[in-house]
C-alpha cells in the first residue's frame, strides 16, 4: 500500500495534477479540434488543390488558421502569391509561442525541431494551463500528437469526399478551433490588465478584418498587449496576480519538481525499510 502510494505521488505532477488529468484535457483538444480536419480537406479540394496537395500542406505547414487562408483565398480567386503572404502573416505567430514554450519546456536540443512542428494555438494553451514544467511537457505531447495525427487523417478523408459531404459552414467544424482556444484562454485571463489585452485585441482583430489581409489583423492585434501594459504600469497595476503564483522563475520550477520527485523517493525508502523491520522483528 505504501508503495503504491509513494509511486502514485511520483506520478502526480506540479501542484498537485495527476498526469491522467494532463492526458485527458489534452486528448480532449486534440480530438476536438482535429476533428476540424474534414473542413480543410474539403475546402482545399474545392478551391482546386489536388489530394497530394492537400495532404501536403497538413504534413508540413500543419496551423489551420494559416491552411484555411491560403486555400479560402484561392477558392476567391486570389493570386497565389497574394494568399501565401496572407497565410505567412497569419503563421506568423507560432513563433512567439515559440519563444515562451522554449522556456517552458527546456526540451533537449536534439529534440527542439521535430517539437516546433506541433508550436500552434491549441500545443500552447494545454502548456501553458499547467501548473509545472513536467505536466506542460506532457500536455504539449499529448495534444501535439493526437491532433496532428488526426488533423492529417480527417485532412485526408475530407479531400477525398469532398463531393460527399457538400458544404462545410452547414456542419461547422471551422468554428471548432477557435472555440476550443477561447475556452482554454478564458480562465487564464484573471487580472484587469489581461482581461483589456484580451478585449483590445479582439477589437484590433474584427475590426481591422475588412479592411487589411489576411493574417495581418492578428498581428496589428498583437499590440494590444504592449498598450495595455503600458498603461497599466503607468496606473501602477500589477500585470499578473502573483498570489495565484503565476510569475514563476524557470529554475525554480526545476528545483520544486526534483525536490518533489526525492520527497518521494525518500517516503518510498523509508516506508520499504519500515516493512524490512518489521519482518526483522517478526523472524
Amino acid at each position: 500500500m505504501a508503495e503504491q502510494t509513494a509511486l502514485a505521488d511520483i506520478r502526480t505532477g506540479e501542484g498537485g495534477k495527476p498526469d491522467r488529468s494532463v492526458v485527458r484535457d489534452a486528448l480532449g483538444v486534440g480530438i476536438a479540434v482535429g476533428l476540424s480536419g474534414f473542413a480543410f480537406g474539403v475546402t482545399a479540394a474545392g478551391s482546386g488543390l489536388s489530394l497530394l496537395q492537400s495532404c501536403a500542406l497538413s504534413l508540413l505547414v500543419f496551423t489551420g488558421a494559416s491552411q484555411f487562408a491560403l486555400v479560402g483565398a484561392l477558392a476567391a480567386g486570389g493570386n497565389p502569391l497574394t494568399a501565401a503572404a496572407g497565410a505567412f502573416f497569419l503563421g506568423v505567430r507560432n513563433a512567439f509561442y515559440g519563444l515562451r514554450l522554449s522556456q517552458l519546456l527546456a526540451l533537449p536540443r536534439a529534440v527542439r525541431p521535430f517539437a516546433a512542428q506541433w508550436v500552434i494555438d491549441e500545443t500552447t494553451a494545454v502548456a501553458l494551463a499547467q501548473p509545472g514544467r513536467r505536466s506542460a511537457r506532457l500536455g504539449f505531447t499529448v495534444t501535439g500528437l493526437s491532433l496532428y495525427l488526426l488533423w492529417n487523417l480527417t485532412t485526408l478523408l475530407g479531400a477525398l469526399g469532398a463531393k460527399a459531404i457538400g458544404d462545410t459552414d452547414a456542419w461547422g467544424l471551422d468554428a471548432a478551433g477557435p472555440a476550443v482556444f477561447l475556452a482554454l484562454l478564458a480562465p487564464m485571463l484573471r487580472t484587469t490588465t489581461e482581461r483589456a489585452v484580451a478585449g483590445l485585441a479582439v477589437l484590433l482583430g474584427l475590426g481591422l478584418l475588412p479592411v487589411l489581409p489576411a493574417g495581418v489583423p492578428v498581428l496589428v492585434a498583437a499590440l494590444a498587449a504592449p498598450v495595455a501594459l503600458f498603461v497599466a504600469g503607468r496606473r501602477g497595476e500589477p500585470a499578473r496576480d502573483d498570489a495565484h503564483g503565476d510569475v514563476q522563475d524557470e529554475t525554480g520550477d526545476v528545483q520544486h519538481e526534483t525536490q518533489a520527485e526525492k520527497q518521494a523517493e525518500k517516503q518510498y525508502e523509508r516506508q520499504h525499510e519500515r516493512q524490512h523491520e518489521r519482518q526483522e522483528e517478526e523472524r
